[in-house]
């Protein structure tokens, strides 16, 4: 055989082998998640990760949605004029500083509803179940929107009030049964992207928010109180969706084996799995939960409802998952970043952007990137560079973007009166 030819066969070979290899990796880019779980676990079945899983978390994950709108579309409807008006935002009898309290207690109104809210939802999720949770806190949550949206008619600040309250009773209750289900529903080793999705949908709530607060500005006049009202009317939407879809999910198998309902627990987990109840996998996960119940309740027999508080303080692994909570959440209200959210509008005047509308796009871009910085963080950071080192990335970024934010203002503080000049 001469040279020539050897070359050109293994030429052939080498871009035969070339081919075979871009083939195979285009085949198994979309089982990308799933090649690493296998990875990590060689023996989880393929058929874990099915439509009906991804239902579960769309559904419950859609919840996160809830505090977002809220941030999102109170910030931006006390900026509108007609909104301004009706509740004497602007009335030139009060001072700036009853102006500003004003406008402090119908923001934080949800905030506050929302601390009683999660605390309800701790015994409502263990009493009645995930799903009737959902329910009722969507029930609670329409009825306080839609009680807020009638103080447009009245003009009544104590209608206004009332409504955000009970609004806040639902939504408060989403920061817990939302987690706690994806947390029960999703494979060990999905868990964290799943839970995920619930963070990302506060970003896209926030988003939304902004964008409809910014529509409405443009197409609907200052003098009707539709203005902030349709905006506003995005909280029944997501309420009543996610309602619905809660209908088509099926109850958390911990929850079942909970409160002693191992067959339908079988049944479900054998839905989410998309597996036969009988399959290793599903028996093996079953065993599990009931393991970790077990020592659950070995741990506070016998004790009163102090006995779970004692052992979450006694425990040092249990201090360490409570400082890590507890402060990562505080520290995260204290730092700002909510306060930059809810007013945002006023915070862009503050700088010199003109105009009320020219405001209120600013805001919605400034969703966007919030929007975007979530994905990336949840799809990208998170897996590629830790938790800890991400955690650190948006600390920095943070600190050093509300640093320049300082310095400009101690530089130029006449910037927002020079914008509305």
């Amino acid at each position: 055989m001469s040279r020539n030819a050897t070359m050109s066969r293994s030429q052939s070979t080498v871009s035969y082998e070339r081919s075979s290899d871009k083939l195979w990796r285009k085949r198994n880019k979309q089982a990308k998640m799933l090649f690493n779980i296998r990875k990590r676990n060689p023996e989880a079945p393929p058929e874990i990760l099915n439509w009906k899983l991804w239902y579960g978390v769309f559904v419950f994950g859609l919840m996160g949605a809830a505090r977002g709108l809220d941030e999102g579309l109170i910030g931006t409807s006390s900026s509108l004029e007609s909104f301004q008006k009706r509740f004497g935002l602007n009335d030139p009898s009060k001072s700036e500083t009853q102006q500003a309290d004003l406008l402090g207690n119908i923001t934080s109104m949800v905030q506050l509803g929302s601390i009683g809210g999660a605390i309800i939802a701790f015994y409502m999720t263990d009493k009645i179940g995930r799903l009737w949770a959902t329910r009722q806190l969507c029930c609670l949550w329409i009825v306080g929107i839609a009680i807020f949206l009638g103080s447009a008619r009245t003009g009544s600040i104590g209608q206004l009030y009332a409504g955000r309250f009970i609004a806040g009773l639902g939504i408060g209750q989403t920061t817990v049964v939302a987690p706690t289900y994806l947390a029960e529903i999703s494979p060990k080793f999905t868990r964290g992207l799943c839970v995920c999705m619930f963070s990302g949908s506060v970003y896209l709530g926030i988003m939304l928010g902004y964008f409809a607060s910014w529509g409405s500005s443009i197409h609907i006049s200052s003098s009707s109180q539709l203005q902030w009202v349709i905006p506003n009317l995005l909280h029944i939407y997501f309420a009543s969706i996610i309602a619905c879809l809660s209908f088509f999910a099926v109850e958390s198998p911990r929850w079942l084996v909970k409160v002693h309902k191992q067959e339908k627990a079988s049944v479900n987990l054998s839905k989410v799995r998309h597996l036969p109840e009988d399959h290793w996998y599903v028996q093996s996960e079953l065993l599990d939960i009931n393991n970790q119940l077990e020592r659950e309740q070995e741990a506070t027999a016998g004790t009163t409802w102090t006995g779970p508080i004692k052992e979450l303080v006694t425990f040092p692994s249990n201090r360490y998952r409570l400082m890590l909570s507890i402060f990562s959440q505080l520290l995260g209200q204290w730092s700002g970043a909510s306060s930059i959210t809810i007013y945002a509008p006023e915070y862009f005047a503050m700088m010199g952007v003109t105009g009320s509308q020219e405001g209120l796009f600013a805001t919605a871009i400034f969703g966007i990137v919030k929007f975007c910085s979530a994905l990336i963080c949840a799809f990208f950071l998170i897996d590629y560079i830790g938790r800890k080192r991400a955690l650190m990335t948006g600390i920095t970024l943070q600190f050093v973007a509300m640093l320049y934010m300082a310095i400009f203002l101690v530089v130029d503080p006449q910037a927002g009166e020079e914008g509305r000049g």
